[in-house]
């Protein structure tokens, strides 16, 4: 049975029923107790009015005397034969429940009279029927409980199945429609199941229009910024074919150069995000370590002029079947966080069989940031020039497009440390 609200509901009846039990059992005994001492009262009563009414015509005294019944008389000029523990009680009816007994003590001014009544039979039939009457109450509340159960279940749980549903629907993964179809979850469901579930598929097919417009921006922006990108690098390049190119021309155009590449590979990245989760990209087999030192170069230039160490340490040559430009994206934000927010001592990279680590002694994050560091334009420093703060943003969804892990530990003004979890591939 499904968790959540039907097991709360499991739990309610659960404790009703308990609570149902000992309301009867409680009620019967109560409701005995008071009808037998009643029935005693009564029965007494009117032995004693029988006995005086006998005395009174004179047809003789004639005390009861039978297996359940004894009488005894004092008159009041003389004395009676009464056993001690019935001569002492007080008027009225007196009930011993222990010794299953009832005596009646009646003053008149001929004299008293004493009844005392065995009550083990009366009281074995009276418990006999509370016994039965708890057995038949139990058997109806449990009955009703168990018919009220299934009903408030079939009621409920056909809504706990939807929030299921709602939880595991996730439109950024390509599922754009939420499987609600009510027949899944009830024959005939009830009026307000079926206007919750037509108000999630509306919610479903306005989430799912958002995501399609998000993607198709992407997709055409990105196709857009490919063609002015193309004429930059062709440019760049026959400009620095050009043997007639002063020296001091040269840097320049190398940097634009990179920074084209660069943004192609961006845009790449683009075009990975606004694809469907349920089409594959374009792929290769990418030598890890290889990446990452054509990205450790590019990052160098980052570092000109500061007393900060870049050092590379590849301890083994894992490969990753995916598109070529998608690591090199990770890994250029990582590098250039590190860089650019390190002012002395050094970054240091490491490519393991599995990861890809980037430490650095840099300015570090406090736990307010490092909880933002993914959010789209966060930046710790809003007036700082570096970056727009979507380097981070990108390379998280990169990673999770793939099925990485993107783990960040930073100390603030002690450094941080970004670390690339994948699953190598097997090999070519």
């Amino acid at each position: 049975m499904p968790q959540g609200l039907p097991r709360k509901i499991r739990y309610a009846f659960v404790t009703q029923g308990l609570l149902l039990i000992l309301a009867v059992v409680f009620g019967v005994s109560l409701l005995t107790l008071l009808t037998r001492d009643a029935l005693i009262k009564q029965r007494l009563t009117v032995e004693a009015q029988a006995f005086w009414d006998r005395r009174d015509a004179g047809t003789g005294e004639w005390l009861p005397e039978t297996a359940t019944l004894r009488g005894y008389f004092r008159p009041a000029d003389a004395g009676g034969a009464v056993p001690p523990d019935v001569a002492s009680l007080p008027q009225g009816v007196n009930f011993d429940y222990r010794g299953h007994k009832a005596v009646l003590v009646q003053q008149r001014p001929a004299g008293m009279l004493y009844l005392v009544l065995h009550t083990s039979g009366i009281d074995g039939l009276m418990w006999t029927s509370a016994g039965v009457m708890i057995v038949l109450g139990l058997l109806a509340a449990m009955a009703i409980t168990g018919i009220t159960y299934r009903k408030s279940r079939r009621m409920v749980l056909p809504v706990n199945r939807l929030a299921e549903e709602v939880e595991r629907w996730d439109p950024s993964q390509g599922d754009l429609t939420a499987p609600l179809v009510l027949s899944e979850f009830a024959d005939e469901p009830s009026r307000e199941v079926q206007a919750l579930s037509h108000a999630l598929q509306g919610l479903a097919g306005r989430i799912g229009e958002f995501v399609q417009r998000e993607r198709d921006f992407t997709r055409d922006a990105s196709h857009e910024l490919r063609t002015p990108l193309t004429v930059i690098r062709v440019a760049s390049d026959m400009l620095l074919a050009d043997p007639a190119l002063p020296a001091h021309g040269r840097r320049p155009l190398e940097r634009i150069q990179r920074a084209s590449r660069d943004m192609e590979a961006v845009v790449d990245a683009f075009l990975v995000l606004a694809r469907e989760s349920g089409v594959a990209p374009v792929s290769e087999h990418v030598d890890v370590a290889e990446v990452v030192r054509e990205e450790v170069e590019k990052a160098r230039p980052l570092l000109a002029g500061k007393p900060v160490e870049l050092r590379l340490a590849v301890e083994a040559e894992p490969a990753l079947f995916v598109p070529p430009s998608v690591l090199g994206v990770v890994v250029r934000n990582l590098l250039q966080n590190a860089c650019h927010f390190t002012e002395r001592g050094s970054v240091d990279v490491s490519v393991g069989q599995d990861r890809v680590v980037v430490r650095d002694s840099g300015i570090g994050m406090s736990a307010d940031t490092l909880r933002h560091v993914y959010d789209p334009f966060f930046r710790a420093d809003a007036f700082s020039p570096l970056g727009k703060g979507f380097g981070l943003t990108i390379a998280n969804r990169l990673v999770r497009r793939f099925g990485w892990q993107l783990q960040l530990e930073s100390v603030e003004h002690q450094g941080t440390v970004a670390t690339l979890r994948f699953t190598p591939a097997s090999p070519a």
